[in-house]
């Protein structure tokens, strides 16, 4: 990934192109800043480059219009490099309205160009966004560069031959926004106005009017002379990619369809039970659309009810899914024990977002890795795995089906908002290059004189997975503890003791890859150790400290649990380890559990994922701290450079 991006002056247009850029839309929740970003990524994707997007939208249907609870933003980073993360500090931002400004305005790099619709700075919204005086006007926002635009009255122009009246007009200014925004970005508007007259099929009036602010704002880039006040085109060039067929995906998109081609993997067909909840239930509406591949999904009345028919449809033989955010998960509970108990296999998605209870339901965290660990009453052991990023959904997935259909479990897979919403390029695979996993349904019949034994193991401590009524294999499964082999109910301490320790090692026993190191090397000074979607800034704060000669190393998780079998010696070979999380330090206390080590958290809890220059910054800290070693293993924080150097 690029390091600072180009700010947008004439200097830099001049003499040189930018290798990234990081621009944010925002608005009004109603003023389609998501659409408007989505269009822009479309756009950025045909064009070649490598980008990142992070979608941020109030939690509230409908905030109060005007209000600073009621701002939805879209950022995206896009560049001719490598791109991680969706950036630290916008070079753009475009505020639709006063609230937009003042709550976007300080991530603005110092510098950068901010783009304002003036007509919407009037008082009443300027009291809504408790702005004493307009910012407009005064010298506030003097850091930065500022270009005022009555984008209002030159939408009503631009669609006044359509007839429209004033509200439905002003709805197409985020087109016009657009526009210019395609304009000083060197993008093609073919794709959105072919996005537009199909969108707007059945009321052609609004797909030209939209069409024709669209254009309007191109124009006014091209026409208005931005030049004189420091802005101007930038041509940002294509990123070197691998020759294939590529798409934009989000992390939702990403899961359904490896949830797809896991279940044609394992030739089976899938059952999703699911109920809405933000930001899982777009994984719902996705699988909807793959009936042909065989894809049952069912929108049950209550979590509940979602995760029990999913294990009904295990039990009956197909994959059962189900997926949720961190308070449907709990309200599963109950029913992953269910699963444990029987040992039927079985997917359960959780896109994390702040808690706890209904929390932050449309903000990023990651706070649910106890739950998905050890949130279940009783020893209930199950795998656990997280992806990375919205491409890496899609591998995920795959392998939390191989192991649930491989070992007969369930398996919690975890996302977060982030992924879930955000977009990014991916190169859809060859299958061909994925092994069949194929499920065989036991059908053998017991020998003469003998009973089936439904809780018989194989060598992976496996029990056979029968259809029920097959014929000669009538057996029951239940909640209540099972006698070994014969399924049986048994609570004597013995067979209790036995079956616990069986469904632990079933689980200990799951066969995954050994840890890998993603920058660096076994051993050394300093290793970051991520899981989950702080890969990006990870990977990229990393990327730099080693650019400067630092001696640290990069470890990302995706087996959550059971860990990888070389995980301990790995870590115990780097002297210091620091644990960058969204939460208050939970990958970092189960590392300390399970290998004694002095694992120093990295915590942020704001609903907002990681900036670079905040892993880049610790990273510092800790290689520079010449008290390093005495960071016990009750620090939550690493020392400031001041405590260290006064």
């Amino acid at each position: 990934m690029a390091t600072a991006a180009h700010q947008l002056t004439p200097e830099a247009s001049a003499n040189s192109a930018p290798e990234a850029i990081v621009v944010r839309f925002a608005g009004d929740s109603g003023d389609g800043m998501q659409l408007t970003g989505g269009q822009f990524t479309l756009a950025t994707a045909l064009a070649g480059n490598d980008l990142a997007t992070f979608p941020d939208f109030p939690a509230e249907i409908r905030a109060p219009q005007g209000t600073l609870f009621g701002v939805s933003a879209f950022q995206i980073n896009f560049g001719s490099t490598e791109i991680d993360t969706a950036g630290d500090q916008p070079d753009v931002l475009i505020a639709m309205n006063p609230a937009a400004l003042k709550t976007n305005v300080d991530a603005l790099k110092p510098g950068g160009l901010i783009i304002a619709d003036q007509g919407e700075f009037g008082q009443r919204n300027l009291d809504k966004a408790k702005y004493a005086a307009n910012p407009l006007e005064d010298d506030s926002l003097g850091k930065w560069q500022l270009l005022k635009l009555d984008i209002s009255q030159l939408t009503l122009d631009a669609v006044k031959p359509f007839g429209l009246g004033n509200k439905e007009a002003l709805r197409c200014k985020n087109m016009w926004t657009l526009g210019l925004a395609l304009w000083m970005f060197d993008r093609d508007r073919q794709p959105i106005i072919d996005w537009l007259k199909a969108k707007f099929a059945k009321a052609p009036e609004l797909a030209e009017a939209n069409i024709a602010a669209l254009n309007a704002g191109h124009a006014y880039g091209e026409t208005a002379e931005l030049g004189a006040m420091g802005i101007s085109q930038r041509h940002v060039s294509a990123a070197p990619s691998e020759p294939g067929l590529y798409r934009t995906i989000t992390g939702a998109e990403a899961i359904s369809l490896g949830l797809v081609a896991g279940a044609q993997l394992a030739d089976l067909p899938m059952f999703f039970g699911g109920y809405p909840i933000t930001p899982a239930s777009a994984i719902l509406h996705h699988l909807a659309r793959f009936k042909e591949y065989g894809v049952t999904t069912f929108q049950a009345e209550d979590e509940i009810a979602a995760i029990a028919s999913a294990l009904g449809a295990s039990y009956a033989g197909s994959l059962g899914v189900t997926s949720s955010s961190g308070p449907g998960i709990a309200l599963k509970g109950e029913a992953m024990g269910l699963a444990i108990m029987t040992e039927l296999p079985l997917v359960i998605v959780n896109s994390q977002r702040g808690g706890p209870s209904t929390g932050l339901p449309t903000k990023t965290e990651q706070s649910d890795l106890y739950q998905a660990v050890y949130g279940r009453n009783g020893d209930s052991p199950m795998p656990v795995l997280a992806a990375r990023s919205a491409a890496d959904c899609f591998d995920v997935a795959i392998e939390a089906v191989r192991i649930a259909t491989q070992y007969m479990t369930p398996v919690m897979l975890l996302t977060d908002g982030y992924i879930a919403n955000a977009a990014e390029p991916w190169k859809v695979p060859d299958m061909s290059g994925y092994a069949p996993f194929p499920v065989t349904f036991h059908t053998e019949l017991p020998a003469e004189g003998e009973k089936f034994l439904p809780y018989a193991r194989d060598e992976k401590l496996k029990r056979p997975w029968v259809k029920p009524g097959t014929p000669g294999l009538l057996h029951r499964i239940g909640g209540i503890e099972k006698a070994l082999g014969t399924g049986n109910i048994d609570y004597s301490p013995g067979n209790h003791q036995a079956m616990t320790d069986i469904r632990r090692d079933k689980v200990l026993g799951i066969d995954i890859p050994d840890q890998a190191v993603e920058q660096g090397q076994a051993g050394g000074k300093l290793v970051v150790v991520g899981w989950g979607s702080t890969y990006g800034p990870i990977a990229t704060a990393v990327r730099r400290a080693r650019a400067k000669g630092l001696d640290v190393s990069h470890v990302h998780l995706r087996h959550i649990w059971p860990m990888p079998k070389n995980l301990g010696d790995l870590l115990k070979s780097y002297e210091h380890i620091l644990v960058p999380e969204m939460n208050t330090g939970q990958l970092k206390t189960v590392l300390r559990d399970q290998y004694l080590v002095n694992a120093v958290p990295l915590n942020k809890v704001s609903g907002q994922p990681f900036t670079i220059a905040e892993v880049e910054a610790a990273i510092a800290r800790h290689l520079h701290s010449d008290r390093a070693e005495e960071l016990g293993p009750d620090d939550t924080q690493l020392p400031s450079p001041e405590a260290v150097n006064p």
